[in-house]
């Protein structure tokens, strides 16, 4: 316990929940907005005006003259981290009983660890649909940046759709830092995967039936710039407490084309369409709480302090409906 605070975080619990992460579920968030560390609630950031990138001053010099000079001024924007989390009760009986089952042998179960991996599972969904929600949105794109396909134009109109120039074209409108990555869902991947254009351009020899992978795509838009291709999978239930499970992909029939740079931080100096800041790392602690239960309990709790930024929006590209 730290001074006088009730809530003990458990370093063990919270090893839980940094390592946990569900092999079925593939989740993409953290390639998509990847978390940089900062060091306070309160934090700064820098964005660049597009302008900056492309002033044309007279640079001509006067044999006496002095050279002219230059200034590149960066927006400084301040902003926080918002505090996710979520607590599970747990009765001490259950935890007696878990432990008197493990010392004969009979049961390996964990009440308290295996509330956090059930916590841990929730918050990392959460996420997931807050980044997808943020990414696969028309309103996070330049409006000079965006397009909307319907009808014959989708990509599950395998007769008259062209998906080779409708994403070539795409990929050529960010200008400055060309996208080097595609976010899109399963199910647009897989009408995409199987389009007689893209098979054709990958198969040649006028095959258009079959499916291509991932890496043959990646190569075939190599000279564009293509670098890498994440498909998102987690689902959701969008049905409200007490309906019947209504279960929904958090990303949806869109394809995001984004500049990504792992590298950037809050810094000034590397652009990158977006990143997650993240102050300090997961956390899990324990409080007793004798209102669970008879007898008393625990309740354990998981979470993360984080903000999902967008800091250079015109190194994105967003095709909506791609598919119907």
């Amino acid at each position: 316990m730290s001074g006088n605070r009730p809530f003990v975080v458990s370093a063990t619990l919270s090893a839980v929940a940094i390592a946990y992460r569900n092999p079925e579920a593939f989740r993409i968030a953290d390639l998509v907005l990847p978390r940089v560390t900062v060091g306070s609630e309160k934090f700064k950031w820098h964005e660049y005006p597009i302008g900056e990138a492309f002033q044309m001053p007279d640079a001509r010099v006067g044999r006496r003259g002095r050279v002219q000079q230059m200034e590149f001024n960066s927006l400084e924007r301040t902003d926080s981290v918002d505090d996710y989390g979520l607590e599970f009760p747990i009765p001490y009986s259950d935890i007696d009983e878990a432990r008197a089952q493990r010392a004969a042998k009979l049961s390996n179960a964990d009440p308290e660890k295996e509330g956090v991996m059930m916590l841990q599972e929730t918050i990392m969904n959460i996420r997931e649909l807050r980044v997808a929600q943020l990414v696969h949105n028309l309103n996070t794109y330049n409006p000079a940046m965006r397009l909307t396909l319907s009808g014959n134009d989708q990509f599950s109109d395998y007769a008259n759709s062209d998906p080779i120039t409708v994403l070539k074209d795409a990929m050529n409108s960010t200008l400055i830092y060309r996208p080097n990555t595609w976010v899109m869902s399963r199910y647009a991947w897989s009408k995409l995967s199987s389009h007689p254009k893209i098979v054709n351009a990958v198969r040649g020899a006028g095959t258009t039936d079959g499916i291509v992978t991932i890496q043959q795509v990646i190569d075939l838009f190599s000279g564009e710039g293509l670098k890498r291709i994440l498909i998102g999978e987690a689902q959701y239930n969008a049905a409200k407490p007490g309906q019947a499970v209504n279960l929904q992909h958090a990303w949806g029939n869109h394809i995001a084309m984004l500049h990504i740079n792992p590298q950037a931080t809050t810094q000034p100096g590397i652009v990158t369409f977006g990143y997650t800041a993240q102050l300090g790392s997961k956390t899990v602690g324990r409080i007793d709480d004798p209102d669970v239960g008879l007898k008393g309990g625990v309740r354990v709790r998981n979470g993360e302090q984080v903000k999902e930024l967008i800091v250079a929006k015109d190194v994105g590209f967003f095709l909506q409906n791609v598919v119907s």
